[in-house]
């Protein structure tokens, strides 16, 4: 399975700072061929690091609304990332989950809205900390896959990010044996919700992934890829995590034949 590594800038970002997309597209396209590289970025920069990464490197965005359009001040659409050229984007993220109170219902919905625009939908699921001392890390998650990941979703336009709330920001990260069990546990969700397509979902690892951790959690067992956050606001540090990827015959991301524009 090809390796998809996936940066989320999250609120950070002003123009000036596109000069690490330009970085960061130069190398991934001169030496690195064998994975997919995305940056998920915030609203007001995807159309500029689009022109700047020139296909490149993939751009995403961080969220979208579950509607086409209407009265929702501020809210942005699947259409309209996809009109800013965007290729992807995340929805259900554990800070939309806890701070902005989405439910599964809501990422569902989301998700389904970038099915609809053509956009591929990086679903985050994840356990809290409480929930993982009380012995109630899978169920936890079994539960977001069934409410979070709509029927039919294929591996062409849903990829899953396993995101332990725990990890994220705080500098752990659960053992090998923990992502392993997590991830192997996903897969089996996965396949039952979808099937065959769920065999075929690539799972990436979230939460506090460094250059120093990366290459082991990459070479694990159905670990797809990894979500980035802190450490792809850098170039530098994003770059050696693509490094650490294992290599794979070349592909490129694109979004649904069927939905593309």
């Amino acid at each position: 399975m090809r390796p998809l590594i996936v940066g989320n800038w999250k609120m950070n970002g002003l123009a000036e700072q596109l000069r690490e997309i330009e970085a960061m597209a130069v190398s991934v396209k001169a030496t690195l061929p064998s994975l997919d590289a995305l940056i998920c970025l915030p609203a007001t920069l995807i159309a500029q690091a689009v022109l700047t990464a020139t296909g490149r490197i993939a751009i995403g965005g961080e969220d979208c609304s579950a509607e086409i359009s209407g009265p929702f001040t501020g809210d942005i659409s699947a259409e309209m990332l996809m009109d800013a050229g965007a290729r992807a984007v995340i929805v259900g993220h554990s800070e939309r989950r806890q701070q902005h109170g989405e439910t599964d219902a809501v990422v569902a919905a989301k998700a389904n809205a970038a099915r609809r625009a053509g956009l591929l939908a990086i679903i985050c699921i994840g356990e809290t900390h409480t929930q993982r001392l009380v012995g109630k890390a899978l169920s936890v998650c079994a539960t977001q896959i069934t409410g979070s990941v709509p029927e039919g979703m294929t591996a062409s336009n849903t990829v899953i990010g396993y995101e332990p709330l725990w990890a994220i920001g705080s500098g752990q990260v659960p053992t090998h044996s923990q992502i392993m069990e997590m991830h192997s546990h996903i897969r089996a969700c996965l396949t039952q919700r979808l099937g065959a397509e769920g065999q075929k979902l690539r799972i990436l690892y979230g939460g506090s992934v460094k250059p120093s951790s990366a290459e082991a959690i990459l070479r694990l067992p159905q670990v797809g890829g990894v979500l980035v956050g802190g450490a792809s606001l850098n170039a530098t540090d994003f770059l050696a995590i693509c490094r650490a990827a294992p290599v794979v015959p070349a592909h490129i991301l694109h979004t649904p034949k069927e939905q593309r524009r």
